[in-house]
């Protein structure tokens, strides 16, 4: 493990994204938890999303380097990246624009309906309308 304190610091400057990845999927996941607007729950995930996104891309990326697109007749793959981690951040991101202009309909609707963001007052307008 690390034997100083100096020794941790070191290795968390040399993996900062990493680091910043795990802060920005804890900032996203304690919005979506303790949030109650679900416009901030939206933007929570986002943030959780964009995390995700940062480590899978430093995770595939190898300095020196390039993207796995043949030039000048190079054909060895120790010259390229690995494409799988860019193709999964790719469709993780169109998934995830999907997944927002859902939830962002649902919460027009919702709105439209109760006109309140705040789950509590759409909990008890709801069950109110249920016991009427």
């Amino acid at each position: 493990m690390f034997t100083s304190f100096e020794d941790l610091w070191v290795h968390l400057a040399d993996n900062y994204i990493v680091v910043v990845s795990i802060i920005l999927f804890g900032i996203g996941f304690t919005t979506l938890l303790f949030s109650r607007n679900l416009l901030k729950k939206v933007v929570g995930l986002n943030i959780m999303d964009t995390g995700v996104y940062l480590l899978l891309v430093s995770m595939g990326f190898i300095d020196g380097r390039h993207a796995p697109i043949i030039a000048n007749g190079v054909t060895d793959t120790a010259h390229y990246i690995n494409p799988i981690p860019s193709g999964l951040v790719l469709t993780g991101i169109v998934v995830s624009v999907s997944v927002t202009a859902i939830m962002l309909s649902l919460i027009v609707r919702l709105y439209e309906k109760y006109h309140s963001l705040n789950l509590d007052v759409i909990y008890e307008l709801r069950n109110k309308e249920e016991h009427a």
